[in-house]
């Protein structure tokens, strides 16, 4: 889970880089099933990563958990192609909620995490979905490992 690119302050590149180290150490801990959210920035950035770390393991499978069935239609040409790339590459589906609501976003994010044993979030320490994630995790005792700019926090 993680921040779309409005709320980073560094580049598609240097966020990629700190979710290609967390994902090959949660692979070398034998993790083999990846969710993500799919909202544009950090969800696809990870979801794309682990497509292409299926080449090396391919025993890698991808759920992509969607609050709506319309979460893409309002976004730019890129990133809606970038978005029905993944789902076209994903092993699995979630779709919480057929039309938008509001609700739909929270139930997605704790849908996730209710299915993960770790959750790997780029985070700026303001409040929002990816705030509330963590928390959720947290609760749930979910071991978190939080990410932003060159700092790398871990909670368990």
């Amino acid at each position: 889970t993680g921040h779309r690119p409005e709320k980073l302050h560094c580049s598609e590149i240097e966020v990629k880089k700190m979710l290609a180290k967390e994902i090959t150490t949660a692979l070398r801990q034998g993790k083999r099933t990846f969710i993500t959210g799919m909202a544009r920035g950090s969800d696809i950035y990870a979801a794309e990563l682990v497509l292409e770390y299926r080449a090396q393991y391919p025993d890698i499978h991808l759920i992509c958990a969607l609050p709506h069935s319309v979460f893409e239609k309002n976004w730019s040409p890129e990133w809606q192609q970038r978005y029905r790339k993944i789902l076209k590459a994903a092993d699995y589906v979630k779709v919480i909620r057929p039309e938008f609501s509001m609700s739909s976003y929270q139930i997605r994010n704790e849908w996730m995490v209710d299915h993960s044993s770790l959750l790997i979030a780029v985070y700026n320490g303001k409040a929002g979905g990816t705030r509330n994630t963590i928390e959720y995790a947290n609760k749930s005792h979910v071991e978190v490992h939080m990410l932003y700019g060159h700092e790398q926090l871990s909670r368990r």
